[in-house]
């Protein structure tokens, strides 16, 4: 009978965030499974947790879940651990997991810590909506290009995770192409000096201009206002002529009487003044 996999969320900072399930099942399983063996060592001699551990990270991700795989399918259980936080979380657990579930084998998480969502809850923005972005792409300048672009139009809000290095490139690639939007810059989250700052992104920029990046980051931005984004689409259907406006639809298969009401939707106006502008446009014409 094939074991079980079992994703452990491990503390972001504070040791007493480490849920009574997870001690327990580190303790219980039969091989830890952890992105760097080196920090997590702490964290379990911490715990007095004596199970065998092996290193599953970014660069053994592929060959190394195969071997796991093959173990889990001998009876073995194994909890997966990350850094910091919950596995598979912009994390190479996310293939083991996926190749797990290909390969027929349960797999299970056990809930805890969580950056992105502490942050999210701690940011003063909305939450009912959000996405999550993690790392943007730093060497491939066409990728992280276009993932800007599509954060540019996201009216949810935004999650973002940034290095301290990089975090001054990563807040004027945003301000220049998102705009001056809020943002809560977290750092050190559950720790002894947990810094929570509310500010905007050119004042974010300025600040770190002058002082120096220290922890890891995690941004949560506003997205684009529906307001924002209604304005923005009545303004580029403005710079259209009524005539140009009405094929724009027509093209796309609409009768007049459909093409005529979105126009008015679109340009702010009544469906009324949209036809007596084309009935005075036919009388002037004949």
């Amino acid at each position: 009978m094939a074991g079980t996999l079992y994703l452990c969320a491990t503390p972001i900072g504070n040791l007493k965030d480490m849920t009574p399930r997870v001690l327990e099942t580190l303790r219980e399983v039969d091989l830890i499974a952890a992105e760097d063996t080196r920090n997590s060592i702490r964290l379990l001699n911490h715990f007095e947790i004596r199970t065998p551990m092996t290193s599953y990270h970014e660069y053994n991700k592929v060959e190394k879940a195969y071997d796991l795989i093959n173990q889990l399918n001998a009876g073995k259980n194994i909890a997966l651990i990350t850094d910091a936080g919950t596995p598979a979380i912009s994390d190479p657990g996310e293939v083991l997991v996926k190749l797990c579930q290909e390969a027929g084998i349960t797999v299970t998480s056990l809930p805890g810590p969580a950056a992105c969502i502490t942050a999210l809850t701690l940011s003063g923005l909305p939450t009912r909506r959000f996405c999550f972005e993690g790392f943007l792409p730093f060497d491939d300048k066409k990728e992280k290009k276009a993932i800007l672009e599509e954060l540019k139009e996201e009216s949810r809000t935004i999650i973002l995770y940034e290095a301290p290095h990089h975090l001054v490139r990563t807040l004027s690639c945003l301000y220049e192409e998102l705009g001056n939007r809020k943002v809560t810059l977290c750092r050190e989250l559950t720790k002894k000096f947990e810094t929570i700052m509310p500010t905007t992104l050119e004042d974010a920029l300025h600040f770190y201009e002058t002082n120096d990046p220290r922890g890891e980051y995690v941004l949560v931005l506003e997205g684009k206002s529906h307001e924002e984004k209604a304005r923005e689409k009545e303004a580029s259907f403005a710079q259209m002529s009524m005539e140009e406006h009405m094929r724009f639809y027509e093209d796309q298969g609409m009768d007049r009487k459909e093409a005529m009401k979105l126009v008015a939707k679109d340009r702010g106006i009544s469906k009324r003044d949209v036809y007596q502008y084309f009935i005075k446009n036919e009388e002037r014409s004949s």
